[in-house]
């Protein structure tokens, strides 16, 4: 069984979707919470256990913050779920007509915000003898597509990276960092689903599993990498995508 007691975890995203999910779920299997978001506190996150910062991941300050709240209420830092994004489907388009301001913006909070949350939660890490990192990715960083949203791809596919590189170097500290790659999910980031369900429809006729993700199947992956069940898993990736991407 999936514990965490005694566990205190900071997830990025909070404020709704997946990081919502997860952090809820930490809360559910004993564990403590610092969540960050640029969305008002959701009722959800409140109690002795939960600890809530509204601001900008790309403020400087804004990671060391929650770093700091977490060892000096909770005493320690365990885990971090960087579930923080955009998804820009108008604006973010193919590198050859992008604007180069969004694609430096969509860089910033989807691939520098999470690698300055994962520099300031190492060292606190280490005073906690170990801890795990989950990276939210994409499975899109596996492929290419005829309606490119290149820059959300590129930054999805370097923390990729960044999360072997994470993995290699601190390893011998105990600290374990691995990616989950979601396939279509409902979640705000799909909003137009709402006002469209006929696509959401169409997209899941495409899915094995025969429908699109939910925000809590993203969160359980998570939960289970961030957990001592997932000890000897470093690393790698977890497709979540309910068979999409083993299609022929």
């Amino acid at each position: 069984m999936i514990r965490f007691d005694s566990r205190v975890v900071v997830v990025t995203g909070a404020g709704g979707g997946i990081g919502l999910e997860i952090a809820r779920g930490v809360l559910d299997l004993g564990g403590a919470v610092v969540g960050i978001d640029r969305k008002p506190r959701p009722e959800a996150l409140t109690g002795d256990r939960a600890i809530y910062l509204q601001g900008d991941l790309r403020s400087e300050g804004v990671a060391a913050q929650a770093v700091a709240e977490a060892e000096g209420r909770f005493g320690r830092l365990d885990g971090l779920a960087n579930a923080a994004g955009v998804l820009w489907f108008e604006r973010d388009r193919s590198f050859a007509e992008i604007d180069w301001r969004v694609w430096d913006e969509v860089i910033a909070i989807n691939l520098t915000a999470a690698a300055a949350m994962a520099r300031a939660c190492v060292p606190a890490m280490k005073r906690a003898g170990g801890g795990a990192m989950v990276h939210l990715s994409t499975i899109q960083a596996l492929r290419g597509d005829d309606r490119p949203q290149d820059a959300y791809q590129a930054a999805k596919a370097g923390l990729i990276a960044l999360s072997k590189s994470i993995a290699i170097q601190f390893g011998g500290a105990g600290i374990r960092s691995n990616t989950v790659l979601p396939g279509p999910t409902h979640t705000p980031m799909q909003a137009r689903w709402d006002a469209d369900p006929a696509r959401k429809s169409a997209t899941a006729r495409h899915v094995p599993l025969g429908r699109v993700g939910r925000a809590q199947d993203i969160a359980n992956a998570c939960l289970f990498l961030l957990s001592d069940a997932a000890g000897w898993i470093t690393g790698t990736e977890l497709i979540v995508d309910g068979g999409l991407t083993a299609r022929p």
